[in-house]
């Protein structure tokens, strides 16, 4: 039985690495893969130990409850352990995904925009990569990857030199995550289960993830000559205008709370997961007290909850596009909102000429 999850975990794997051949979302192979594994689990019964090594924990479990058999201990005790285990991490980055958010939806990240003001390719090289190398340590490396690329796409036009910066700036997030307790989900799992603390972390990994992107930041930088044409005012990622005050306010809220993590854990010797509870709360507290006046307001906290709650990552050609750029520019959505922000209609637009319509009942 044990050699039959296995060739389910294999087979299972198979299927998520051909994620995209086969057209079969991941995270469904993952949830049946799950479930038929707990299954065979819980079926071999005792004997299972004989593979996992576990028989240890079952027999304290056993001296501690001399009552309860075998399901109960994986239904009780194992279970609820693993999954309490995974929701603690995903909760985790729920938590900082809202404050990220929050962050970008005061249009905070302007404040980073509104300091690159070069036009010199090599300068702006450096800026982006160091920038990116500092806050994929306070962040998470995905979500600076993105915020990152989306203030390169304000400020350079050329679509050739976006893909190159593009380039560094992932290589930067990858870097800088590896040497911060909170910069990437596997530092961030392994500092949530007690396996390294952040002092130690920090200290032995810090200067080799800042030798590897020195070298080969030096090299390149001899290659990339010139200035590259920008664009003359930044494009705000908000509707509504945010006022400077509020604006920097939430940045350094948001970013000082991130920061405050890894010290609300030496501190408290809690774990993780509430020292992000309690950034974020705060951060919360502070936003509903400035938009008091707007108890529907999309800047509270509770309107970003709900779309990062209901949204979906969509490919963003201004990034991602396949064909000549002069195409991809020409083409516009259009997408008409109710009142109460329902999507009435949406229209794709190309050349003038109207090609798509999709009409969404309120």
């Amino acid at each position: 039985m044990m050699l039959l999850a296995v060739l389910f975990f294999l087979i299972g794997y198979i299927f998520i690495a051909l994620e995209n051949p086969i057209r079969i979302d991941k995270s469904a192979t993952a949830l049946l893969l799950a479930a038929i594994i707990w299954v065979i689990y819980i079926s071999i019964g005792e004997d299972v130990f004989s593979f996992t090594g576990f028989t240890e924990h079952f027999a304290h479990y056993k001296i501690e409850n001399p009552e309860k058999n075998f399901i109960d201990f994986v239904t009780k005790h194992e279970l609820v352990w693993h999954l309490g285990e995974i929701s603690e991490v995903l909760f985790f980055l729920l938590c900082a995904m809202i404050i990220v958010e929050t962050i970008d939806h005061h249009n905070g990240f302007s404040i980073i925009t509104n300091l690159i003001t070069t036009n010199n390719k090599r300068k702006l090289l450096w800026t982006l990569t160091c920038l990116t190398f500092i806050l994929s340590a306070i962040l998470d490396n995905l979500t600076v990857t993105i915020v990152m690329c989306t203030m390169l796409r304000k400020i350079v036009v050329n679509w050739k030199y976006r893909w190159f910066y593009a380039g560094w700036i992932v290589l930067a997030a990858n870097i800088g995550g590896a040497w911060s307790p909170i910069g990437d989900v596997t530092t961030i799992m392994l500092w949530m289960n007690g396996q390294v603390t952040a002092p130690v972390l920090i200290l032995k990994t810090i200067i080799p993830c800042i030798v590897a992107l020195l070298v080969p930041l030096s090299i390149v930088t001899f290659h990339v000559k010139g200035e590259f044409e920008r664009y003359a005012n930044n494009m705000s990622n908000t509707t509504q205008e945010t006022p400077a005050k509020i604006r920097n306010l939430v940045f350094f809220l948001g970013i000082g709370g991130l920061m405050f993590i890894p010290v609300f854990k030496t501190i408290t010797h809690l774990p993780p997961i509430i020292g992000m509870l309690f950034s974020l709360s705060f951060l919360w507290l502070v936003t509903a007290r400035l938009h008091r006046r707007y108890s529907k307001n999309s800047f509270s906290c509770a309107k970003i909850l709900e779309r990062i709650d209901t949204g979906t990552y969509r490919v963003n050609p201004y990034l991602f596009g396949k064909g000549d750029w002069q195409d991809i520019s020409e083409i516009r959505m259009k997408v008409t909102f109710n009142a109460d922000g329902k999507t009435v209609m949406s229209e794709i637009e190309k050349y003038n000429e109207k090609t798509v319509t999709n009409k969404v009942n309120g």
